[in-house]
């Protein structure tokens, strides 16, 4: 799973002029509710979007440690666009290690990314099943009417949805024995259409809305990686693994930027009554002290989890641990920062609101806690 580069975390920094235009673009896109396109315009023309690429499919064949630089870069600016940036790598990447995708079909999605900036995710989450990483066999159907394979289904949480060329469908085939796994769908068919859902709390301008199928046509090449029910699980369990690192380290770029904000508020803030800024209180040493301790052991956890993957010696359960620890660490950091500042701090006129409501997402994203938890148990006293 090792295809770090010694220094391409530096070579492919995202500049502080597009960090900037990002956060400054923020507030209005997540009133909205809607995807940053301006975002989107400025990350492909930065040719941002095919550095997971293989080099020897013209693209940079980034590691997971420039991953990770570059995402939590670009959430400093706007964590949700980073997500869409993020789903991009890990998908482009889940493509890249498959060995069932057929080559066309690979060199095919490879070839659009390259030439044409095209976004990629995954698209597995349903009502009624929640998030197949917890089991049960998805509702969105592949049948075979007159030698055409027809798709019907819908997809909530879809993020990136309306900027999406390609989704990677996780769907079941309805035969004798049902087969379940990975149908490619370029997402300008006929008969695919999104439809507005995500009015969520926080990350509001990933556009994680509905995509909805509706007899879609289905060239049987893109039936890509599908395996007969209850015979495992078709995805690469190794991309699980860069996933939980590049999450975490979006969501802890997030309580950097709240920890940034605390500390420019408590040198601004100068109440008649003080005669001095608030950061001249010994109590708001304690908690920008409270704040940096959580970060600081968040840069200690990412830093081992990319060494580990540095040194091909990656760990699933770990990595998911780390996930949680750094996950609830921003939370906290977050959270304190809430706690000191009063209705400021839940302003919206503030970006700390909005770095709250953000952060919170964490917790949502797989692997959750209870799994994790339940997980790093069995490894110590159940191991196989």
């Amino acid at each position: 799973m090792n295809r770090s580069h010694g220094a391409d975390a530096g070579y492919y920094a995202v500049s502080d002029e597009l960090i900037a235009r990002f956060a400054a673009r923020a507030p209005h896109y997540d009133r909205l509710g809607e995807i940053a396109s301006e975002n989107i315009a400025d990350l492909k023309t930065a040719g941002l979007f095919g550095l997971a690429v293989p080099r020897d499919r013209g693209g940079a064949g980034i590691g997971l440690r420039a991953m990770v630089g570059i995402v939590a870069r670009v959430a400093r600016g706007d964590p949700s666009t980073a997500l869409i940036l993020a789903m991009q790598y890990l998908q482009t990447l889940g493509v890249a290690l498959s060995a069932t995708w057929p080559e066309e079909v690979r060199n095919e999605v490879f070839t659009t990314i390259i030439r044409d900036g095209a976004l990629i995710n995954a698209l597995r989450v349903e009502p009624e099943l929640g998030t197949p990483s917890r089991g049960g066999i998805p509702a969105t159907r592949l049948k075979l009417v007159d030698g055409v394979w027809r798709l019907n289904g819908r997809k909530i949480f879809s993020t990136g949805s309306t900027a999406l060329r390609w989704g990677i469908v996780w769907g079941a085939t309805e035969e004798d024995v049902p087969r379940i796994g990975q149908i490619l769908v370029p997402l300008d068919l006929p008969g695919v259409r999104i439809e507005k859902s995500w009015h969520q709390m926080g990350m509001r301008a990933t556009g994680s809305d509905t995509v909805v199928f509706e007899d879609v046509a289905i060239p049987e090449r893109y039936l890509v990686n599908l395996i007969p029910a209850g015979s495992g699980s078709p995805e690469t369990p190794a991309l699980a693994t860069w996933h939980a690192i590049v999450v975490a380290a979006l969501y802890d770029a997030v309580a950097r930027c709240a920890r940034d904000w605390l500390v420019s508020f408590l040198h601004s803030r100068v109440p008649t009554g003080l005669g001095r800024p608030l950061a001249t209180l010994p109590r708001f040493h304690v908690v920008l002290g409270e704040i940096d301790g959580l970060l600081l052991t968040n840069e200690a956890l990412l830093e081992r989890a990319l060494a580990q993957d540095d040194a091909g010696r990656a760990d699933g359960t770990e990595a998911a641990q780390i996930k949680r620890l750094m996950t609830e660490n921003a939370i906290a950091a977050v959270g304190r920062a809430i706690e000191v500042t009063g209705n400021p701090g839940l302003s919206q006129d503030n970006a700390l609101e909005r770095h709250y409501r953000n952060v919170l997402c964490g917790r949502v994203h797989t692997p959750q806690a209870d799994v994790v938890l339940e997980m790093a148990g069995q490894a110590v006293l159940d191991p196989k």
